[in-house]
């Protein structure tokens, strides 16, 4: 008896198994041709076979029944992030010349823009785990730089992960690639990121997201844009938008106003426009950049706009990691590398000029890129002019200088 018993067991667990392999091979399908998924899809047709799909979906079936019991004690063991008892905290990791910020919301629910550079990823898995965080509800991608997406694969792969929103650009990076292969080997979605969405998040914190507004050629410009509003206070995290994207911000009438803003493109001249700086009226400023970045980030230009407001400025290049706290009503901030704000100026972003023996460089015209993403994933950013590649429209506020 006990023999037909064990039997009947082994056949049930093997039907299981089986129709749980189907089930998830079919909702990769599935997820691959879904309206938002078209980049997924992409990669899927060009890196994996149904063979493998198969294979590694029922191999992955397996695991996830044989490590169920254990999730599920693992979860009820696992401790909720850091800062809680009604507080928020907005931290700006220093990940170098890129860009990361993990927010942790008043009941533990966190959400996580951007991860870094490819050699930030084991930088960011270990700050996170530092901070307690088991699960990433939001992962926002802001645009597919290599220097604000590097590190989602490794994000993706050793957390627990819920909505992934991304814009509707693509880019031809390995980078780029691994990131939504990151995607599909969880069988997630990936949720369009644009202008008008409400996130749904911690229940007293309102998500609004404010670009892109339209559709751009330069990937910097469609940045997804986040504005947090927890009580009376706020923040405005922009990723890389520049100037265009700034101005129709404005012009979507988009609540911008906010008490921390995260100075566009690590303090590019191109980013923070006066007049948008005048719309979001920030108390404090915080410039994710990296020490002797070879783009010359940040610019004056943007130290004088700041300056010239009074705004407290933060940079993780002089401060480490910056972490704002709020509890709805009042703001406080704590870096590790010290916590007086930077009364540092930029070095003039000027091209240095030109010697009266020194001989221009001669324009090779057969170098031509269509966008200062093409350049950047050329490796050649910024562009001089004179270097072969240099053109006038890359070069919008006409400085000699493209790409900064």
């Amino acid at each position: 008896m006990i023999t037909r018993i064990m039997k009947l067991t082994f056949a049930m667990i093997m039907s299981i198994v089986l129709l749980v392999g189907c089930t998830q091979t079919n909702s990769i399908v599935q997820q691959i041709h879904g309206n938002d998924n078209a980049d997924v899809k992409q990669v899927a047709e060009t890196k994996s076979t149904t063979q493998q799909s198969v294979s590694e979906t029922t191999t992955s079936s397996i695991d996830l029944i044989k490590s169920s019991e254990e999730s599920t004690q693992s979860k009820k063991q696992a401790t909720s992030p850091e800062v809680l008892k009604g507080n928020m905290a907005v931290h700006f990791i220093d990940v170098g010349q890129g860009a990361s910020q993990l927010i942790v919301g008043p009941s533990g629910k966190t959400m996580l823009i951007d991860a870094g550079n490819n050699d930030k990823e084991e930088l960011i898995v270990a700050y996170l785990k530092k901070q307690k965080v088991n699960k990433i509800d939001i992962l926002i991608g802001t645009h597919p730089d290599a220097d604000h997406i590097g590190g989602l694969d490794a994000v993706i792969d050793n957390f627990d992960i819920g909505k992934i929103y991304m814009p509707k650009v693509q880019s031809n990076t390995k980078t780029f690639e691994d990131v939504l292969l990151a995607i599909q080997r969880k069988g997630l979605k990936i949720t369009t990121a644009k202008a008008g969405l409400t996130l749904e998040w911690e229940s007293n914190v309102t998500v609004k997201m404010i670009a892109p507004v339209n559709q751009y050629d330069e990937t910097n410009e469609m940045s997804a844009v986040i504005h947090l509003s927890y009580g009376s206070t706020s923040f405005l995290l922009t990723g890389d938008a520049e100037a265009g994207s700034e101005k129709d911000m404005i012009s979507s009438n988009a609540n911008l106003r906010a008490d921390v803003l995260m100075v566009g493109h690590h303090g590019s001249k191109s980013s923070t426009t006066q007049a948008f700086l005048n719309a979001v009226q920030p108390t404090y400023a915080v410039i994710q950049v990296g020490i002797d970045n070879k783009y010359g980030h940040p610019t004056s230009e943007v130290f004088q706009r700041l300056n010239a407001k009074k705004i407290k400025i933060y940079r993780n290049d002089e401060q480490g990691n910056i972490i704002f706290t709020t509890n709805g009503k009042e703001i406080t901030v704590k870096t590790s590398g010290g916590g007086s704000p930077s009364k540092s100026t930029a070095k003039p972003s000027e091209p240095a000029a030109a010697k009266p023996t020194e001989v221009p460089k001669k324009q090779e015209d057969n170098v031509v890129y269509k966008n200062c993403t093409a350049v950047r994933e050329a490796g050649k950013a910024p562009l001089h002019k004179g270097d072969p590649g240099y053109s006038t429209k890359l070069d919008r506020d006409g400085d000699g200088i493209a790409c900064e």
